[in-house]
């Protein structure tokens, strides 16, 4: 039977040991089997992403056809 504890987590990120303390997992008190919290994995995996907190590029569209004379100022004729 496993049971929800909170132990502390441990991960490589590059060359860094990160430790998370009070990180939930289901342990197995037959085996002592360890399986991490899949929600709080989730979250921690998004925390320490490199990219989190940048804006995202936004990919640059080509014009549709015809869109350019729309986008001309009408001038007056004399």
């Amino acid at each position: 039977m496993t049971h929800l504890r909170h132990i502390t987590y441990f991960t490589w990120l590059g060359e860094e040991l990160i430790m998370v303390p009070n990180f939930p997992a289901w342990i197995c008190d037959m085996c002592g089997k360890r399986d991490f919290d899949e929600r709080a994995i989730s979250w921690l995996t998004m925390l320490l992403n490199p990219n989190a907190g940048k804006p995202t590029r936004r990919l640059k569209r080509a014009p549709r056809p015809g869109s350019a004379k729309r986008n001309l100022p009408h001038l007056p004729l004399d």
